[in-house]
């Protein structure tokens, strides 16, 4: 019972922490998860907060207003797609991603009429631009 509330007492604080760490702009990943998940509960805190870390540690920073500025600028094709396009969530391989010049971390695409920043390894929207 003590280890399952150990357990359970790291994962939260690593997740509160994660969270706050993204709302700054900085994630920590399975790193910072894992000195937390430590300091709360050992061993077995840092093994739990390391997945929970790096779960969590997959999010992109938002990015610079010049990149936002310089997507919204650009006349390139709207592509339909079916899936609603979600922050967090991959686009589908079916839809062309463009350079933003000079911000080599970003790419961009205007989905459903809707402008997007996207993390080019893995698809992942970062930011839909209103």
């Amino acid at each position: 019972m003590k280890k399952t509330a150990t357990v359970l007492a790291a994962l939260m604080v690593s997740f509160a922490a994660s969270a706050a760490s993204a709302q700054e702009g900085t994630v920590s990943g399975a790193a910072g998860g894992a000195v937390t998940g430590a300091i709360v509960g050992g061993p077995v805190g840092a093994a739990v907060g390391g997945v929970a870390g790096a779960a969590l540690g997959s999010i992109v920073a938002p990015p610079e207003a010049e990149v936002r500025e310089y997507v919204v600028q650009q006349q390139v094709p709207s592509v339909q797609v079916q899936e609603q396009v979600v922050v967090g969530q991959p686009l589908p391989q079916t839809v062309t991603l463009y350079e933003v010049p000079q911000y080599t971390q970003y790419r961009y695409a205007i989905v459903n009429n809707q402008r997007v920043i996207v993390e080019p390894q893995t698809r992942q929207v970062i930011q839909v631009i209103e």
